[in-house]
């Protein structure tokens, strides 16, 4: 199975996103195992430098470069908190952009726990209140299931990347 392109898109050598491409960009900024788990302790609820090193288990310079490069892409925003008697220090907590993720996020696991687990998944995803699954499915409006196959690509208005192909 695969997704269908609409028509001026189905010559795949007569064009190319390049670096317009959002699965590139998004994999760029989470391209190391590090990043990933930082988010991931994000969700977790995970705020302080020294809780990350530890349940990341990596190094401090690891999770401060990571950390570094989720606040620039404004994943996550440092927020100022000092204990009594103790100096000023920077806590980090997930932006808007960074809360979007979510559904990446859950969708991974959820990958993982069907195709990478032995058995019971470590972990499950409920709502709270009810104790339903949560789950991840790719849909159209109003909600329905969808696969691959039936998902067009389409160029959205007013792109012009790569070569041949224009919105015209």
């Amino acid at each position: 199975m695969a997704m269908e392109f609409e028509e001026r898109l189905r010559d795949r050598d007569a064009w190319s996103i390049g670096d317009g491409c959002s699965a590139e960009r998004v994999l760029g900024l989470l391209s190391t195992r590090t990043v990933f788990l930082v988010v991931r302790e994000c969700f977790y609820g995970t705020r302080r430098f020294e809780d990350f090193v530890a349940r990341v288990g990596t190094s401090a310079p690891a999770v401060s470069r990571a950390l570094k490069q989720l606040e620039a892409a404004r994943v996550v925003a440092r927020v100022p908190y000092q204990e009594p008697g103790r100096r000023a220090r920077d806590e980090y907590r997930l932006t808007e952009a960074g809360e979007d993720l979510l559904p990446v996020f859950l969708s991974l696991m959820q990958w993982g726990d069907r195709h990478l687990q032995d058995g019971r998944p470590p972990l499950s995803f409920v709502e709270a209140g009810t104790g339903r699954a949560m789950g991840v499915r790719v849909t159209a409006e109003p909600v329905q299931e969808a696969t691959s196959d039936g998902i067009e690509i389409r160029l959205n208005p007013g792109r012009r990347r790569g070569r041949g192909v224009s919105d015209a």
